[in-house]
């Protein structure tokens, strides 16, 4: 493997597995504090989605085969179904999404990367499946971005000139440009201005906490599906964020995944 990040080690990766597979045995027989059943179901389900999520992550920044990742991002879409099921039920709102992506940016960023990777690794199922939770909340049709990473690959999708959070005016501007040039250079301010737009962010300086701490890695996962997507010269971006080895991947085999497509 070579790593993708400089901040991440295989020694790091061993521990983050070592623990991944300890807290899942810990948590089979132990429940988190909560005021009812309920509310332990929904706490439960969001901590197992997110370590879903880190494990996907760290898989992809320590430097594992793209290949790798596709039951890894499976089983994400499914803990995320679980997550919002569990939610409904404790909110008594059936139809409520499991991130609140126009609220909390971080959230809103979880989920465009999960989008990315999905569209990255020409899984339109898992796509479908994910984009059906966040919709029915009534987010579909309100953002930008959101809608353009979708347009292409999903039907009916919304044409709209709006987005929650200003992080992703460039993002917008690289879709829109006038010309190619243009096009990267937004591309290329994106990732540049990534990082620190996330500094209220649960994962924002855990570079710092060392091989035993939380870093899985720093990734604008939907900077390079937006790329992908939009044909945007990225030769010349290397910026740690962006992951040049998932457009890669996707670049090379464009006949997306199709069985259970919706």
């Amino acid at each position: 493997m070579i790593k993708r990040q400089e901040f991440y080690s295989e020694i790091h990766y061993k521990i983050f597995l070592t623990e991944h597979d300890e807290t899942i045995e810990f948590f089979k027989a132990r429940t988190l504090k909560s005021d009812s059943t309920e509310e332990e179901a929904a706490l439960r389900s969001r901590f197992f989605q997110r370590l879903a999520l880190h494990k996907l992550l760290a898989a992809y920044t320590v430097g594992e085969e793209i290949s790798a990742l596709l039951p890894l991002l499976e089983d994400l879409i499914d803990k995320y179904q679980i997550r919002q099921a569990k939610l409904a039920e404790y909110e008594q709102c059936p139809d409520i999404s499991p991130l609140a992506i126009d609220a909390y940016p971080y959230q809103y960023e979880e989920c465009i990367q999960v989008i990315g990777f999905c569209i990255l690794l020409h899984r339109t199922d898992l796509l479908g499946r994910f984009v059906q939770l966040i919709d029915n909340a009534g987010y579909a049709g309100n953002d930008t971005v959101y809608e353009d990473l979708l347009c292409k690959v999903l039907p009916d999708r919304h044409d709209v000139d709006q987005w929650y959070h200003d992080v992703y005016s460039p993002l917008v501007q690289a879709i829109y440009a006038k010309t190619k040039e243009d096009a990267t250079n937004f591309l290329e301010q994106y990732c540049s201005e990534w990082y620190d737009a996330f500094t209220q962010a649960p994962w924002h300086g855990t570079h710092l906490q060392g091989e035993g701490g939380s870093y899985v890695g720093y990734w604008g996962i939907e900077a390079g599906a937006i790329a992908f997507l939009y044909d945007i010269d990225d030769s010349k971006i290397d910026h740690m964020v962006y992951p040049k080895a998932l457009v890669e991947y996707a670049r090379n085999h464009k006949t997306p995944y199709r069985e259970g497509s919706p």
